[in-house]
């Protein structure tokens, strides 16, 4: 955690990932996030995985160093409530992050009838309004069928909601270029950001769709080797799997070194015409012939001869480790200074993050925790709205919050 972003009000009312995601790097950053939800909890609020208790951690987790307001969304005072809150008077307030439909209650229109300045980032699926998710985008981009062994036909959904991470980190950069237009000419704007577009354009800007506009067809699957360059996962004597990349001419000499396997390339190089030394292209185009060196070289050494050379030598590499293992990596989490052993709601203590960018010039302040539901909707109602407890009490009675 940092106060970088100290005083900012940002009001959240999402569920799922990308739009809660935006909203936890501006907490991290030190902005006080306010979200608020259902009473009882939102569509997210027990998704797997669960804890022992039967707590959502995916919604612990997506949810740290956020207060907690919980409001009867269907109620028309309780909407009011969460309008009000979006659009809250301050200098610093009126950053409101949603995924809510573009009409309705949590509509531009009627939140910057009440605040002319309000700036709102609206993650949607598709532009259009209509439904989609991390993964229904991730199938229509093509993606499941390049990924996966290059022999089997059916398509592979990656385990990660990439679109997701990638729409909330650009939602949280893309609301603060608004606050600072606004600290310049005074006005409101709600940006829309569909994980289609953010999906789109990243296959853009990574040359996916003018490759497939000159080739007539997308990528084919290769399995583990990497498109362009040279590397995929090898196998040593003692069946450890290890990874290992070749992109620069650097790190091409430095593997042949560790390997000792510079005479059979050469030979290989004088039989093709070729020079793999700097074309990183020519390395992944005969892959299969240079794999099979990398493979005889593997086979005959363990991972415990193989690593210290790799690592004495320059060599990029990496070992595949299950996560329960990656835990006890000291590079990954195990002393972590990005890490803190935090207690959430859920009664589990884990090493949980805060921001993921280190600043050497400033103090790293604690990692907070998740708030429970709706922990804090008396101060936030006190303390933002300003509503004496006798109204908050009445509230209370009618179940317009919780």
């Amino acid at each position: 955690m940092y106060d970088l972003l100290k005083g900012l009000r940002v009001v959240e009312g999402a569920a799922f990932v990308a739009a809660p995601t935006c909203a936890l790097y501006l907490a991290q950053m030190g902005a006080e996030v306010i979200r608020f939800d259902n009473i009882g909890g939102g569509p997210d609020f027990r998704r797997w995985p669960l804890a022992p208790s039967g707590e959502s951690l995916y919604w612990e987790a997506l949810n740290k160093g956020k207060k907690s307001v919980a409001i009867d969304l269907s109620s028309p005072r309780g909407r009011e409530i969460a309008q009000a809150l979006a659009a809250a008077p301050g200098e610093q307030g009126g950053l409101f992050v949603t995924n809510f439909p573009v009409e309705g209650f949590l509509s531009y229109e009627k939140l910057s009838a009440l605040r002319s300045d309000l700036i709102c980032m609206r993650v949607m699926g598709w532009a259009d309004g209509s439904q989609g998710m991390d993964y229904t985008i991730n199938a229509a981009l093509g993606l499941p069928l390049m990924t996966g062994p290059a022999d089997d036909p059916r398509p592979v959904n990656h385990v990660l909601a990439a679109w997701d991470l990638l729409t909330g980190a650009y939602g949280a950069f893309a609301l603060v270029s608004a606050l600072l237009a606004r600290t310049r000419d005074g006005k409101g704007r709600e940006i829309r950001l569909p994980l289609s577009d953010v999906g789109a354009a990243t296959m853009a800007n990574l040359g996916f769709v003018a490759e497939a506009l000159d080739t007539g067809r997308q990528r084919p699957r290769m399995g583990n080797d990497v498109f362009g360059a040279f590397g995929r996962d090898f196998t040593t004597k003692d069946g450890v799997k290890l990874m290992v990349l070749a992109i620069t001419p650097k790190q091409w000499s430095k593997a042949l070194d560790a390997l000792a396997i510079n005479p059979q390339v050469a030979a290989l190089e004088a039989e093709l015409g070729v020079s793999f030394a700097t074309d990183e292209g020519l390395r992944f185009a005969h892959r299969d012939r240079l794999g099979a060196i990398f493979d005889a070289a593997f086979a005959v050494r363990t991972a415990a001869e193989l690593t210290p050379a790799f690592d004495a030598g320059g060599v990029t590499w990496g070992s595949y480790q299950a996560l329960e293992n990656a835990l006890d990596d000291t590079r990954l989490y195990k002393g972590n200074p990005v890490f803190e052993t935090v207690k959430g709601p859920s009664g589990m203590s884990y090493p949980t993050p805060g921001a993921m960018g280190s600043i050497p010039q400033d103090d790293r302040l604690p990692v907070q925790p998740a708030p429970r539901l709706g922990q804090h909707t008396d101060e936030v109602l006190a303390d933002v709205l300003g509503l004496p407890s006798t109204e908050i009490g009445r509230l209370h009675d009618a179940g317009v919050v919780g």
